[in-house]
């Protein structure tokens, strides 16, 4: 499924609108939120490390977090029943 795929996101448009993510911000931060790093992430999603990195950053400041924990623990509170291993794609 790719990302401007109309159904992508169909239940992370609250989470997005809330946030101001774009639709590959919400989608990287899925995947930091189960685990994965960005090397893993930058594999999945067909980019650059440093792209993802970019997007990370991105969200960092979006979200007002200052390192992936912080990020991880907001936006598992944005995203109930979001847990390790499980996207919400």
């Amino acid at each position: 499924m790719r990302v401007d795929d109309p159904a992508y996101g169909a239940g992370s448009t609250d989470v997005r609108l809330a946030t101001g993510l774009s639709k590959r911000e919400t989608e990287v931060m899925d995947l930091i939120a189960t685990g994965h790093s960005n090397g893993e992430i930058a594999q999945r999603l067909f980019l650059s490390e440093k792209t993802v990195k970019n997007h990370v950053n991105r969200i960092y400041a979006k979200l007002g977090a200052d390192c992936r924990g912080t990020a991880i623990g907001l936006w598992r509170s944005l995203t109930p029943g979001l847990t390790p291993g499980q996207e919400q794609i």
